[in-house]
């Protein structure tokens, strides 16, 4: 983390949370309290049961679910559900889920400029953000805007309580990484640095504590604060090479993007800081050593990568060429230094 800023700018982003185990009771006062009376709730395919339940609790406010969303947020998916939510004339959605139901909710607000709420039930952080993603034939692009912040956020640690183990570890090094890049980020403050530093207690903490115990709740309930903070992180400042390079491999490769954020950020980490050691050995003492080859990575993606990370200029700490990206990428392609 940074060691002080002399000088910085920082605007809070206006989101309700509303956290604490059985939050979800609470969702439909917070549609009353934002004025939304017609409803879609979206989610991925895998949580269509939770997401049905969630529209069953908004009563007639509730306008059914569309289970559709994917990881990258394809244009083509992103346009479906536009459609669909105009066709039935919503005043707004609930996105039941992770980044994936976040990222498609936040592509239909940028489009339509409806009201999103977010119900995370993973450690992405995404919901704390005006940053969306989009994906097309040429890759994934993404931007700012205040339209797609999610208006109110009910963190539930309760809907964590059956997230499996991996899912829930290499969610919550996502979470890290937005926590790691704030930490050095040029458009930092104090605040930022003490919200990335707790973040990343409560993230480690959590880790460890999860995996040493599955059904500890206190252990979820860290995990959540963690993303919470590290999310607001980075909704304030600009991320690094680390969030460039996550882009690039999810865009041409369509990888998994928690686990290519597990992967690569001790690498990044050691670029930057020197100091991703203590994130690998809590890693690999509990068997979660992989490599970008293990996630379907081809060989050639090393050396694409490396030309797409510097044909565009972005922040990082250290100034980055072609041979620092390729031996990062390389690295982390066979998941050894």
């Amino acid at each position: 983390m940074s060691a002080g800023r002399d000088a910085f700018e920082f605007a809070g982003l206006p989101a309700r949370v509303v956290f604490g185990a059985g939050s979800i009771k609470r969702l439909p006062d917070e549609l009353d309290r934002l004025g939304l009376r017609r409803v879609v709730v979206i989610s991925t395919p895998g949580q269509r049961e939770l997401a049905d339940d969630v529209a069953a609790r908004l009563g007639e406010n509730g306008l059914g679910t569309y289970s559709k969303a994917v990881m990258h947020v394809p244009v083509a998916v992103s346009a479906a559900a536009v459609a669909h939510l105009r066709e039935v004339a919503a005043d707004g959605c609930v996105t039941v889920g992770g980044g994936s139901a976040t990222g498609l909710g936040k592509a239909v607000a940028l489009e339509t400029g409806l009201p999103l709420v977010a119900l995370p039930t993973t450690y992405a952080g995404s919901e704390m953000t005006p940053v969306w993603g989009l994906t097309d034939e040429h890759g994934k692009r993404t931007g700012r805007d205040p339209r797609v912040a999610p208006r109110t956020v009910v963190y539930d640690p309760d809907l964590t309580a059956g997230l499996p183990v991996e899912i829930s570890v290499t969610s919550a090094v996502n979470a890290m990484a937005h926590a790691v890049e704030a930490g050095y980020a040029p458009d930092g403050s104090p605040i930022v640095d003490l919200m990335a530093a707790e973040a990343t207690r409560c993230l480690l903490g959590g880790i460890d504590a999860l995996l040493g115990r599955p059904d500890s709740a206190a252990a979820r309930v860290d995990l959540l604060r963690g993303a919470w903070l590290a999310g607001n992180c980075l909704g304030a400042t600009t991320m690094g090479l680390h969030h460039k390079l996550c882009h690039l491999i999810g865009g041409l490769y369509d990888l998994n993007h928690a686990w290519t954020h597990t992967v690569l950020l001790p690498y990044v980490m050691d670029f930057n800081l020197g100091s991703g050691g203590e994130l690998t050995a809590l890693l690999e003492r509990h068997g979660f050593h992989r490599s970008l080859a293990d996630l379907g990575m081809p060989a050639a993606g090393i050396e694409a990568v490396a030309d797409a990370a510097v044909a565009a200029p972005y922040a990082n700490p250290k100034p980055v060429d072609r041979d620092a990206v390729r031996a990062i990428m390389a690295a982390a392609y066979r998941g050894s230094y």
